[in-house]
């Protein structure tokens, strides 16, 4: 018999998909109170908030689920393929330079904001960013970026590679949870409003918004009801990308390590 929290997968796997059929259920309504509940709180944010309540309360252990280690190295590169056979690679292209700026803004900001932060913060706090050996700040903010990048599985690993000081890990676990999950909220709670937030920034959406009226245009056009055909090829050649990222991934590494 199961006790709380729950650790058999198989009873966290029912809890989790229960959380999601819930949400979109009651935000398919049109009238009501989760009518007005979800024209306020978006339905992502509910699929977010609800597997964190469950944590929260101790109903489920995270510690002992390999759920997540399925999810991110089976599922979520399967989801990714998917995601990106239908991508118009010329149509983004034809966004023009806004787009791209917008792009690889975003890229440079990843790869060199650590260090920035670091350079800024040490001209008037240089002991919050000194540190020495496995002490030193650069290592806990490495092991942080590897949450950004690929969560806690990926952080644990940053973890190991730069060997900071497991003491002060516990904070930096804080500050990843606290700031994260504070701006992933602020995020998501704009993705309703993005027409308010785009005319109060007088941003001009008009290229990607033909390019969304051209995407739905044709994917109406070419809509058709899926057989059993259908959904086994679609698996196929998910998983079989899966499969060669999988092996392609083991020899680059052993290459690097070699």
């Amino acid at each position: 018999m199961n006790q709380l929290p729950f650790t058999d997968d198989t009873v966290i796997l029912g809890l989790l998909c229960l959380c999601l059929g819930f949400v979109f259920y009651t935000s398919s309504f049109k009238s009501g109170f989760w009518y007005k509940f979800y024209r306020v709180v978006p339905t992502l944010l509910m699929c977010y908030m609800l597997p964190a309540v469950l944590t929260s309360f101790g109903l489920i252990s995270e510690e002992s689920s390999n759920l997540y280690y399925i999810a991110s190295r089976y599922l979520l590169p399967a989801a990714l393929i998917l995601m990106t056979l239908s991508i118009d690679l010329k149509a983004i292209m034809n966004l023009g330079s806004k787009a791209l700026i917008m792009f690889f803004t975003g890229t440079i900001g990843i790869v060199i904001g650590g260090p920035i932060a670091i350079l800024i913060v040490s001209i008037f706090s240089p002991e919050t960013v000194g540190g020495a050996g496995f002490d030193a700040v650069w290592r806990g903010l490495a092991t942080i970026a590897g949450s950004w990048i690929g969560g806690g599985a990926n952080q644990a690993a940053m973890l190991e590679v730069f060997q900071y000081n497991p003491a002060n890990f516990g904070g930096m676990i804080l500050i990843d949870i606290v700031v994260a999950n504070i701006w992933m909220a602020i995020i998501l709670l704009g993705v309703g409003k993005t027409e308010r937030i785009d005319r109060w920034l007088k941003a001009d959406t008009s290229s990607i918004d033909n390019l969304r009226a051209k995407v739905t245009a044709y994917t109406a056009k070419i809509a058709r009801i899926p057989t059993l055909k259908d959904y086994i090829i679609l698996t196929s050649l998910a998983f079989t990308g899966v499969g060669i990222a999988h092996f392609l991934g083991f020899h680059f590494t052993d290459f690097l390590q070699s």
